[in-house]
Parts: structure tokens; sequence; C-alpha cells
């Protein structure tokens, strides 16, 4: 089968699959789960939760434009069961909540839910109940790595930053030593923005789970600098994704060697390093925490 059939027979199943999760689902009806509401007023209720939500973040968490989130919370504040206000302390942030009636609503869809998805495994023998959760599983993960987002940012972005307080902490707790960032090779930040190199944040709807960072010196290799993926956003492929891009760049700059260091205690990355093609190589720099230092040959395509 050539390449261009596999990929029609692939899109083809897809459209199946999803005919028949949509269909089994009840996302057909306007009336999901039997209640009042179509499912994205019940999946809003679901997301809102006990806590409430800030609307942009519950905008990016699905993925819906701006317009149809508002025309749902009208529809669910018209019910009575959220506010929506400005949040206390930035006003300019719209902040919605479930009321008492909301949360008796949402409680009603969970139970209701509980049952549809009872009701899909109810027919099946325990051997396929188990083959068919683990696909699930699996479509999940797979379903969620199709929807992380890879954006340069600046090293001082919010995001940026909560993800190097998150490696930095990781750090200290993996290394025999600990982790001081003051003793280490860190890159100032100046150095991880164009043209010196750049800086990468991966998110999930919207929120920061893994960074990455790229030097990009003049007359030297470029180097891999604080990749890091939250322990949430492991099994998604995002170290090697993050590997494959920052190799694109250096290439595109006209970078014929990419370089890396790490620490043994990091044995998942070194193992990442040895499969995307590194090779292990004599110390090149003095990184107090480094004992593996890697590199591999690129083929440059631009010229800075």
């Amino acid at each position: 089968m050539n390449a261009a059939k596999r990929q029609a027979a692939e899109i083809q199943q897809v459209r199946r699959f999803n005919r028949t999760v949509t269909e089994r689902v009840g996302v057909l009806h306007d009336r999901y789960l039997g209640r009042e509401r179509p499912v994205g007023e019940a999946r809003l209720l679901w997301e809102i939760g006990e806590q409430g939500q800030d609307v942009r973040q519950l905008r990016e968490r699905l993925g819906l434009d701006s317009g149809y989130v508002s025309r749902l919370l009208r529809s669910l504040e018209a019910a009575g069961l959220v506010t929506v206000e400005p949040k206390p302390k930035d006003r300019r942030v719209r902040f919605v909540r479930l009321t008492a009636a909301g949360r008796a609503e949402r409680a009603v869809v969970d139970q209701r839910s509980n049952e549809a998805a009872g009701s899909l495994l109810e027919p099946l023998n325990a051997a396929q109940r188990a083959r068919l959760v683990a696909a699930m599983a699996e479509v999940d993960r797979l379903l969620t790595a199709a929807t992380v987002t890879l954006d340069a940012v600046d090293p001082d972005h919010p995001d940026a930053q909560h993800c190097l307080r998150a490696y930095f902490a990781e750090m200290q707790e993996s290394f025999a030593t600990g982790f001081d960032p003051a003793l280490s090779l860190l890159p100032d930040a100046g150095e991880l923005r164009p043209p010196h190199g750049l800086f990468l944040v991966a998110r999930v709807h919207g929120e920061p789970v893994g960074c990455a960072g790229l030097k990009l010196p003049g007359r030297a290799p470029a180097e891999v600098k604080r990749m890091w993926v939250a322990p949430a956003a492991r099994g998604l492929g995002l170290g090697r994704r993050f590997l494959t891009e920052l190799e694109a760049r250096a290439a595109a700059h006209g970078h014929d060697l990419l370089r890396l260091d790490t620490n043994k205690a990091l044995t998942p990355a070194i193992g990442l390093y040895h499969a995307h093609g590194f090779t292990e190589v004599p110390a090149f720099n003095d990184e107090p925490y480094a004992h593996h230092w890697f590199e591999k040959r690129i083929e440059a395509r631009g010229g800075g």
C-alpha cells in the first residue's frame, strides 16, 4: 500500500471511530444524558468544578472560541447554575463559579456519566473490558500528545519561569548532591533569546508542561539546555519532540553539531539521547552536575 492510500485508510478509520464514539456516548442528542442541556453545557459544568475557573483558562482548556463559551455561560447563568463575575484581584478577568443548583446538577451529570460509561462495559466479558479500557487509555494518551503545542517564548515569560522552577526542584530531589542553580553553568536569559538562542514551552490546553532551551553561539556548536517535561505529561513523546524541534531550529540557523550534557541520575533522558542519535563524547564544558556529554551531527540548512 502506497503512502497516499495508507493515509486515506487511516483517515477513514479515524472517521469510523469518531462516528461510533459520538453515537455511543450520546452527544448526538440535544438533551445529553437525559438532562435539559446539550453536551457543551454539561462539559462546561464539569470543567468549572467546585473551585470555579478563570473564563479565559476554561476557554483555552477546551479549545473553544470566546463567543461560543460566552453563549454557553449565558445559558447556564440564565438557568441559575453559574455566576460570572470579575475576579476580585483583577477585575479584567472574568471568573465563573457554580451555584448551589449548579453543584447539584453537576453531581447528577457525574452520576449519569458513570452509568453511561458502565453501559459501554456491561455487555463485554472481562477480557473484552480490559482490552477496551487499555485501548481507551492509549487513545487518550495519543490524542493528548496531538494537542500539545510548542511555542518559543521569552525565558522570563511566566510559563517559562514556572517550568524552570519545577525543573530545578526536581533536580534538587533527583541528584545525589542536590542542585544549586548558582553553581550550575546556567545560560543567561539573553543566551536563550534570539538571535543568540531560543526557549520553547510545551503546553497542553494552555497549561505549561515542559520546556527546552537552545543556545545558538555564532562559531560554536548549538547546545540544548534545561529540557524538562512535567511528570504528568511524560509518556506523550515530548522529550523526543523537543529534540526534533531543537535540532531543526539549530540546523536552520546554520549549525551542523548539536550538544548537550546531563546528570547520571537522569537515566530515562540518557536513554532518550542514545535513541535519538546522540553519541557520548568527552566532556566539553565544566558543568559540575554533568556526568555525561553528548553530541549529534546534523545537516545545516541556514545561515543564522
